[in-house]
């Protein structure tokens, strides 16, 4: 399979042929056809206080969806979805759900196979994304209030729909060229095959009362402080800019890259484009460890291996994604930890790693180490969050935006969520629920009567006297 350049070493693009790349990056799961969604809904038992409703981050009623699919009405199914999910359909491809809503279906204790949730979530939302007629959801009268939301990511988004939805005027600012976050950037292009993300962004803005503003960047463009001054209230929904830094010395050498960079690069380019190496290393244990080392094997790489730090207890990337990733190529290695990245020429050609064994509630090493051959290592150890851009106002926990329950930070006016905000487990399902939440409680704090003004004591006194 593929070009003379499939076996040549180095990093190269155009390793298959055409065909190749269009089957490797085409949807990795075909949907449900009609006749299986019927059957498939059939199964569900539509339990009265579900435990799969508790169970999904944004609490959508499944058995009512489930039902409404039950009955071919896959509208009806999409509306009790996007009502409380606006980016059902996004969700439907890239959430664990075998680990949220699946996992807590009541069929697993007698048949060990729950109800295929998310294949039955993406069913009704493709139904209705390809034929939407006329909108679900339309905005309230104008309320005058203006809300300025920083980031076009899941939470972003979810508070901005949210906001206008409500009748307030919105003004979504976001750095890169095109709006979705983490769901245009940062997920493999196998799970949103045919540019769904976009798809469902424009839908979600069709509601109107959404001014989207591309290329601008907080910090650079503008700052906290000056939204404040022009908008009722902002919304944070900045994500992880920063890369977390592997904790040894590394030099430059060509072939070593953050993985985020690489899906990216992967994200917005044609596959055949994208270099990559015969040889790669992943260093990570989360989603980004996974769809970097899986689509590292589509574009032509002959190994891939994942090394990660602890058990596979431990990893961040779900077991169905481990296993998605071995039975297409990956090897995964645990308890190893990089010492050094070793290059010749200016390139990688390899990483050292050290043997760990758990030690108390921490590592050690064992003393044995081992080399693994590369001419590509990606980084995917994970992000952080970048404070300098939105200044010092906001108190921090754990190197995030310190937030309550209701996504409001220290600064007043101020909220934030997803993965930006203290608390969460970087899904995107949770930064959609961030935003929601966020979307009530400015648009309470907004409707709010105005606090009347307390007399100062002086001007008391001085009532009293002329008394």
């Amino acid at each position: 399979m593929g070009s003379p350049a499939t076996r040549a070493g180095g990093i190269l693009a155009g390793r298959l042929d055409p065909a190749d790349y269009a089957r490797h990056f085409a949807d990795a799961r075909a949907p449900l056809t009609r006749a299986q969604a019927l059957i498939e809904a059939e199964r569900c038992y539509y339990c009265y206080d579900a435990p799969c409703i508790s169970a999904c981050p944004t609490a959508i009623d499944i058995p009512s969806f489930i039902q409404r699919i039950a009955q071919d009405n896959p509208r009806g199914a999409a509306h009790a979805i996007l009502e409380a999910n606006p980016l059902g359909g996004i969700c439907a491809r890239v959430c664990p759900t075998e680990v949220l809503c699946e996992q807590a279906c009541v069929r697993n204790a007698s048949e060990d196979k729950p109800v295929e949730i998310g294949a039955l979530q993406r069913y009704a939302t493709d139904a209705y994304f390809a034929q939407p007629g006329a909108p679900l959801f339309t905005r309230a009268a104008a309320s005058g209030k203006r809300v300025a939301v920083v980031g076009a990511g899941p939470a972003g988004l979810a508070c901005a729909h949210g906001l206008a939805r409500r009748g307030h005027a919105v003004v979504l600012l976001d750095a890169r060229a095109k709006p979705g976050g983490l769901n245009e950037y940062g997920i493999a292009a196998y799970k949103t095959a045919g540019d769904f993300a976009q798809r469902e962004v424009a839908w979600l803005l069709s509601i109107g009362g959404i001014e989207l503003r591309q290329g601008q960047a907080l910090g650079r463009d503008f700052t906290l402080e000056a939204l404040l001054g022009g908008f009722d209230a902002v919304f944070l929904g900045v994500g992880l800019a920063g890369v977390n830094a592997l904790g040894i010395p590394v030099a430059p050498l060509a072939g070593l890259r953050d993985a985020v960079d690489f899906i990216a690069e992967l994200r917005q380019s044609d596959p055949a484009r994208v270099a990559v190496g015969r040889r790669v290393v992943v260093i990570g244990g989360g989603m980004t460890a996974i769809d970097a080392a899986v689509q590292s094997r589509l574009l032509g790489a002959e190994e891939v291996t994942i090394v990660y730090r602890r058990g596979p207890q431990a990893m961040a990337a779900s077991t169905a994604e481990r296993e998605w990733a071995q039975t297409r190529g990956v090897s995964i290695r645990h308890w190893a930890t990089p010492k050094e990245i070793l290059g010749e020429a200016g390139s990688v050609r390899g990483v050292r790693f050290a043997a760990t064994a758990p030690a108390g509630a921490g590592l050690e090493e064992t003393g044995e180490q081992f080399t693994l051959e590369a001419d590509m290592v990606l980084c995917a150890i994970g992000q952080a969050y970048v404070a300098e851009p939105a200044g010092t106002a906001l108190a921090l926990r754990a190197g995030r935006i310190a937030t309550d329950d209701e996504g409001r930070t220290s600064q007043a006016r101020v909220w934030a969520g997803g993965d930006c905000r203290h608390g969460g487990r970087d899904l995107t399902v949770e930064a959609v629920e961030h935003g929601k939440r966020a979307a009530v409680s400015i648009d309470r704090f907004l409707r709010a009567p105005p606090v009347p003004a307390v007399p100062a004591p002086v001007a008391v006194a001085q009532e009293r006297a002329g008394g």
